[in-house]
């Protein structure tokens, strides 16, 4: 429960940080409205040939009669309009992501420099850089494709199908979501896409606790568009909880600045006498002893001041 209420603290922390950096949240707006506009094309498309789709997949139920006929293809219709709608909440951050590659990937270095004082860069040119990203989403799309065939065929199960089914593929939307919006940090630090998910899996509760409110959310017009820039900042910071950067930075000052540890090198600090109160060891007195034998003085000679 810790993990899955860190994870819903980490969006709620995106959200909070763009909005104090309103120039940051202006600008996340241009690539989600684009991307808005391509999805509500293509989700009204298929709304209009859905009933087309599952007449030509049915032709075994054209002499069914009535009201088993329209049950069946209403029931499919309204499955196939919800894995559309599955796949665009997945697709949508993939693709508004690679439209708006530049300004969110300076928008996380912008986080990372915020709470960390310095921002991991890949140093790759930004042809490159989109290569990466697309070709990485489409791996994730054919994971989200697979799941989601699965789980349009158990969907036909009785009460699990209408039941279970549903909460599983919004869990397994999360994930990917959140997947898609840490890639744009972790592809800075220049973790592949193997890694990253293997990152995802040991944390799943805070994954699915990220994810999964941000899912429920998408489903409403519009709201997306406003929570991406958000999104990518708390993505940014739950990757530098996933992978302990933080508590290195803090280990890392305190080591530097506590008076008892040694420096950052690991090399012994050299003391002065009297550094810490201490007197400083005296000298012995010229005075209290012989004087030393020398040219004039072939042997020792009496200290006359000598007590």
């Amino acid at each position: 429960m810790r993990d899955l209420a860190g994870g819903f603290g980490h969006l709620l922390a995106g959200q909070r940080w763009v909005f104090r950096n309103g120039r940051w949240l202006g600008f996340g707006l241009l690539p989600g409205l684009l991307a808005l506009v391509l999805y509500a094309g293509a989700l009204i498309g298929l709304g209009y040939g859905a009933d087309d789709l599952t007449a030509w997949a049915t032709p075994f139920a054209d002499d069914w009669s009535a009201p088993w006929l329209g049950l069946l293809r209403g029931f499919l219709t309204a499955l196939v309009f919800c894995l559309g709608l599955f796949v665009a909440v997945i697709t949508f951050t993939a693709v508004t992501l690679l439209i708006g590659q530049p300004f969110y990937e300076s928008l996380s270095e912008q986080v990372d420099r915020s709470v960390g004082g310095e921002a991991p860069e890949s140093g790759l040119p930004l042809a490159r850089e989109l290569w990466i990203s697309a070709r990485d989403s489409v791996k994730v799309l054919v994971r989200v494709l697979l799941y989601g065939t699965l789980l349009f065929a158990l969907g036909f199960v009785p009460v699990v199908g209408q039941t279970v089914i549903p909460a599983i593929g919004f869990c397994v939307s999360g994930f990917f979501l959140t997947e898609e919006l840490t890639a744009v940090a972790l592809q800075r630090r220049e973790v592949e896409l193997k890694d990253r998910l293997a990152l995802l899996r040991g944390r799943r509760a805070m994954v699915l606790g990220f994810g999964v409110p941000l899912v429920l959310a998408f489903l409403v017009p519009l709201v997306a568009v406003f929570l991406m820039p958000g999104a990518v900042a708390g993505a940014t910071l739950m990757v530098r909880e996933l992978r302990g950067e933080d508590e290195e930075r803090a280990e890392g000052d305190g080591a530097d600045g506590g008076g008892a540890e040694g420096p950052a090198d690991g090399t012994a600090r050299q003391e002065r006498p009297g550094q810490h109160g201490d007197p400083a060891p005296q000298q012995p007195s010229p005075y209290t002893g012989p004087y030393a034998a020398g040219p004039r003085y072939p042997a020792p000679q009496q200290n006359p001041y000598a007590q």
